[in-house]
C-alpha cells in the first residue's frame, strides 16, 4: 500500500509539472541569490518566503538569522508576528457567523456590542456597521485610546481597557466617507465574535479556522516560550549608525483580532491554498464558496480611487490584469505580506523580522523573476551549446554599482544587478555565440553588444570584458 501511495504521489507530481511544462529551477536559484544579497545590502536580520501554485508550495526559502545573538538561522518554518494579516482570520470568523445567519453585514455595531459607547461626532452620519468595520470605511479612529505602538515596551491594552476607553473616543468622519484604516475597528469585530459565539475570540478562531485548516504553526498570540528559537526575534529599522536593534517582545492582548497572530510563510501558503480551493468548489469548507468570493470583491473605494477594499481583504488590480487580494502586516520588529493572484492561482508570502522595510517588494520581485520563465522558457530550453557553469558567479562592477550575479537561464546567461528592488528589470540575457563570447539579447530578440569572459592560465574564468572594460569575478 505504501508503494502504491508513493507511485501515486510521483505520478501526481509529474502530472503537475507536465501541465505547467516549465522548469523553474534556474529562477528559484536566482531568487535565492537575490534574497541573500538584499538581506546583506539592506542589513535585514532574516527573511523567509514561499510561493504557492494553487495547492502546491513550489518554492520556499530564506536568508539570514532569526536570532542574531545566537546565530540561529531563519528558515521557511520560522515563526514571526504577522500583525495585520491577523485581520484576515478575524474577517473569516465574522463571515462564518454571517453564513450561519447570526449576523448581517449591515447590522449596527451598537446593536451587537454592549461595550460600544464611542461617540458619533457627526449627527448626519449613517450607522457604524459590520460592513463598515470590514472595509475600514466606518469613520472610526485608527487606534484604541492607548499608546500601544510606543516602545520600548509596547503596552497593548486588555479587552476591558479597550472597552473602558471607548466612551473617551469619537468618530473621525461620517460613515462611508473615507477609507480610514482602523485597528480599533477590527478589534471590535473580534469582540463581536466573542459576543455572538459565546466563546473567547482565541478559542473560536482555533476551533473554527486554524484546526480545520491544520494551520498548526498559526496562533492568535506570540508564543513566548518559543521566542528566540522557533519564533524569530524582531529588530528595528536601520539606525543612523547602520544597525538594527533588538525590539522588546510584545503581546497584542486585546488588539489580537487586529494584530496579534504569529505564523510562518508555509502556514500562510496553506491559508492561501484553502482560498483557491474554496473558490473552485461548491462545497462549504469553513465558509461557503460564495461567501469567500463576496469577501474578495471590492466593497469600498476611497474617493481618491487609490484604495479598494473587500470584506477584510485588500483588493486590487495587478499588472497582469488579474484581481489580487491579500494583506500586509507591520508590528514592532516584524513585517509580513500575503498576496494572492486569483486569476493565476499563485500566492506569495514573505516575512522579515525587522521594521523599516517592505516585504511587498520581495513578493513582487519573486513574481517578476518567475514571470521571466513564462516569457522565455519554451523558446530557449534547447539552446544550450556550452557548459555555462564556468561563467556563473558574482562579479564586481565597482565603483559604478555594487556587483552582478551571472547564472544560467534556459540555455543562455542571465546577469542580475545587485542590489535591486526590481529584479525583473535588472535582468539582462546573453546568448552564446562562440568560445567564451556571448551577445546581449535585446527585448525584441535581436542580438546586441558582445560580452566576453577571460580565463587564467589554468582555464578558470576570472573576469569578463564588456565595452572594452573589465570586471573581476568575486570569491563569494
Amino acid at each position: 500500500m505504501k508503494n502504491l501511495l508513493s507511485l501515486f504521489l510521483l505520478l501526481f507530481t509529474i502530472s503537475l509539472a507536465a501541465q505547467d511544462n516549465k522548469n523553474y529551477d534556474e529562477a528559484f536559484r536566482l531568487i535565492e541569490v537575490w534574497l541573500e544579497a538584499q538581506k546583506d545590502f539592506e542589513k535585514l536580520p532574516g527573511i523567509s518566503a514561499a510561493v504557492l501554485d494553487d495547492q502546491e508550495v513550489i518554492w520556499s526559502g530564506s536568508a539570514g538569522l532569526a536570532n542574531k545573538a545566537e546565530n540561529k538561522k531563519t528558515d521557511a518554518e520560522t515563526l514571526c508576528s504577522i500583525c495585520s494579516i491577523s485581520k484576515l482570520f478575524t474577517a473569516v470568523a465574522i463571515m462564518k457567523l454571517y453564513d450561519e445567519g447570526k449576523l448581517r453585514l449591515d447590522d449596527r455595531v451598537s446593536d451587537l456590542l454592549p461595550a460600544y459607547k464611542l461617540k458619533q461626532k457627526y449627527p448626519e452620519s449613517g450607522p457604524v456597521t459590520i460592513r463598515g468595520l470590514l472595509t475600514h470605511s466606518s469613520g472610526l479612529p485608527r487606534e484604541s485610546a492607548h499608546a500601544y505602538w510606543t516602545g520600548p515596551d509596547f503596552p497593548f491594552p486588555t479587552k476591558p481597557e479597550i472597552d473602558a476607553g471607548l466612551p473617551k473616543q469619537e468618530t473621525l468622519y461620517p460613515a462611508a466617507t473615507y477609507f480610514q484604516y482602523s485597528n480599533l475597528g477590527l478589534t471590535l469585530l473580534g469582540e463581536i465574535v466573542e459576543e455572538i459565539s459565546g466563546m473567547s475570540y482565541e478559542a473560536y478562531v482555533k476551533q473554527n479556522i486554524l484546526e480545520p485548516l491544520k494551520l498548526s504553526d498559526t496562533r492568535p498570540e506570540m508564543p513566548e516560550q518559543l521566542y528566540g528559537n522557533d519564533l524569530a526575534i524582531g529588530y528595528s529599522a536601520v539606525t543612523r549608525s547602520g544597525e538594527r536593534e533588538k525590539v522588546n517582545f510584545f503581546q497584542a492582548n486585546g488588539i489580537t483580532p487586529a494584530a496579534g497572530f504569529s505564523s510562518n510563510v508555509l502556514d500562510l501558503a496553506k491559508f492561501a491554498a484553502w482560498q483557491f480551493r474554496l473558490r473552485d468548489t461548491t462545497i462549504t469548507e469553513i465558509l461557503k464558496p460564495s461567501t469567500l468570493k463576496l469577501m474578495q470583491q471590492v466593497h469600498y473605494t476611497d474617493p481618491g480611487w487609490s484604495t479598494t477594499w473587500g470584506l477584510g481583504f485588500s483588493v486590487y488590480k495587478g499588472a497582469n490584469g488579474s484581481t489580487w487580494v491579500g494583506h500586509g502586516g507591520s508590528c514592532p520588529g516584524y513585517r509580513s505580506t500575503l498576496q494572492l493572484d486569483l486569476k493565476n492561482k499563485r500566492a506569495y508570502s514573505v516575512m522579515i523580522n525587522a521594521g523599516g522595510t517592505n516585504p511587498g517588494k520581495y513578493a513582487k520581485g519573486i513574481r517578476k523573476i518567475l514571470d521571466k520563465v513564462e516569457l522565455r522558457e519554451a523558446a530557449d530550453s534547447s539552446e544550450v551549446q556550452v557548459d555555462l557553469e564556468d561563467y556563473m558567479g558574482f562579479y564586481s562592477v565597482q565603483p559604478w554599482w555594487s556587483e552582478v550575479y551571472i547564472s544560467s537561464w534556459a540555455g543562455k546567461l542571465v546577469e542580475l544587478s545587485l542590489p535591486t528592488e526590481d529584479p525583473g528589470s535588472a535582468m539582462t540575457f546573453f546568448k552564446h555565440v562562440e568560445g567564451d563570447t556571448f551577445r546581449r539579447v535585446r527585448d525584441n530578440g535581436e542580438l546586441g553588444e558582445t560580452f566576453t569572459f577571460l580565463r587564467d592560465a589554468s582555464g578558470k574564468v576570472i573576469r569578463y570584458e564588456q565595452h572594452g572594460n573589465y570586471y573581476s569575478k568575486l570569491n563569494h
